[in-house]
Formats: C-alpha cells, structure tokens, sequence
C-alpha cells in the first residue's frame, strides 16, 4: 500500500478504523454488558473516533485532490458506519487507484 499519496493514507485509514469498529462491537460491547467490563468500550471507543475523525479529513482531502463526486464521498461515510464496509470500499479502491 502507498502510504505517500492522500488515498494511500485514506485506504490505510479505512482499514484501522474498519478493523477498531469490528473490536468495539464485537468484542468490546460483549465485554461491557456481558462481562461488565467498560473500560475496554471507553478505551477502545476513543480510538476508534480518533480514527473515524482522521476517515473524514482524508475523505475530504482524496474529494479535493481526486475530484470525487458527493455521491463518490457519501458512499465513503456510508461505508464507515457499516461493520466490513470500509473493507470493501478499500477493496474497490484498491482495484480502481493507481
């Protein structure tokens, strides 16, 4: 992955936050009302909008230096909010980017 263009970064982003989103619903949620563990959720959710914030501002800076369309950018924030959608939109990125 090529980490120096802006939608290098945002594939590399997509994938952290797609994976943190995946631990805080299915292990940190499951730990807090099954085992009465919160602090995993609290930890782990800081991070996890730490880099959902960081999606965003690269998701606005590839639609500035790539020219993506609103419907191109509202596809990115829909993928986001679904468990494995960051993981196919990086996957089709990955497939349509140089």
């Amino acid at each position: 992955m090529e980490f120096k263009t802006t939608i290098g970064q945002f594939r590399a982003i997509a994938i952290l936050e797609g994976i943190s989103f995946l631990i805080l619903i299915f292990i940190g949620m499951p730990l807090k009302y099954m085992a009465g563990l919160p602090l995993f959720v609290k930890y782990m959710g800081w991070a996890h909008g730490i880099l959902f914030i960081s999606y965003l501002f690269l998701l606005i800076r590839v639609k500035v230096e790539y020219n993506w369309s609103l419907l191109q950018c509202a596809g990115a924030i829909l993928a986001s909010l679904l468990p494995f959608g960051p993981f196919v939109m990086e996957s089709r990125l990955r497939k349509t980017q140089p």
